[in-house]
């Protein structure tokens, strides 16, 4: 295949991705949280929207009711955490592994098609674009309106408290900071967008799967990483757009590594893989620093 189509359609894949990586952010950076009811907030946000669209209802509604389905995933370890002092990497796989039920109920199958339903890619075909453009210019108009209501949002007084609770909840409690609030509202948001993407990605793939969310937190992770080494010390709002970046990256190498004859069963071996490099980057990257001036000195 060429090397354009590939980078061409992971890039649209990779828009509905970010929505995950963006998930993640929130709770790994922002809220210095490791949180894996990712995997179990994104298939219920393909769930949710697949059933809604399955009977009738817009595909634009079908999304924001998968989206305000992870929110209240988010709540629930929010207050698992927060409430019940349960440990933070507890909470989430409490939650999700109860998911993967709730899930099951939702869907009432393994696997749900939505082959020949609407979505909300729709309208960009129906404007004479093709289906990998479409899912690319409309994932690129959500992802903007995304961040830029979370830009905004982290710059009221509850978002800045939220920041500073991730950055020191021992001096944000000092000067009145409800710190559990900013923490559930961080897992709410977090696991909105996460559940978000689970819909997108639904509607773009043809399908919701009960397992789809297996490795999710993985594929946030390396995105993140693959932003952050590439453009290090940048504003949050620019933070946000990186994501992006990170995410299509990422899914060009996994497209490559398909490429080459790798099973797709093996996947997820290779992306262990990616993370495991990406995260040491930065420490390989300050040894040779170190070597460098060692020589020079």
């Amino acid at each position: 295949m060429d090397i354009l189509v590939i980078l061409w359609s992971s890039a649209s894949q990779g828009v509905l991705w970010t929505f995950l990586a963006i998930g993640v952010f929130l709770t790994y950076r922002i809220l210095d949280i490791a949180d894996l009811t990712t995997e179990g907030s994104f298939p219920l946000g393909a769930a949710v929207a697949a059933v809604a669209i399955l009977h009738q209802l817009p595909p634009l509604v079908a999304t924001l009711l998968g989206f305000g389905a992870g929110m209240l995933a988010g709540l629930i370890s929010g207050l698992l955490y927060t409430k019940l002092k349960i440990p933070a990497l507890l909470a989430g796989i409490i939650t999700m592994t109860g998911l993967y039920s709730i899930n099951a109920r939702i869907m009432g199958s393994a696997n749900l098609a939505l082959l020949g339903e609407a979505s909300v890619f729709d309208l960009g075909q129906q404007l004479g674009l093709s289906k990998t453009s479409s899912v690319f210019v409309t994932g690129c108009l959500i992802l903007a309106l995304i961040i830029l209501l979370l830009v905004l949002f982290l710059k009221t007084e509850l978002g800045l408290a939220l920041r500073a609770t991730g950055d020191n909840p021992d001096m944000s409690a000092a000067n009145g900071v409800s710190v559990d609030n900013a923490r559930i509202i961080g897992y709410m948001l977090s696991n909105g967008c996460i559940a978000l993407s689970g819909a997108l990605l639904a509607q773009n793939n043809g399908f919701a799967d009960l397992n789809s969310g297996v490795g999710t937190i993985v594929i946030g992770l390396a995105a993140i990483i693959i932003a952050e080494v590439l453009f290090a010390h940048k504003t949050l709002p620019l933070r946000f757009g990186t994501l992006l970046v990170g995410t299509i990256l990422y899914r060009f190498i996994l497209a490559c590594v398909l490429e080459l004859g790798v099973a797709p069963t093996d996947l997820k071996l290779f992306s262990a893989l990616i993370l495991i490099i990406c995260l040491s980057l930065p420490l390989t990257k300050s040894k040779l620093k170190a070597l460098g001036k060692g020589a020079r000195a």
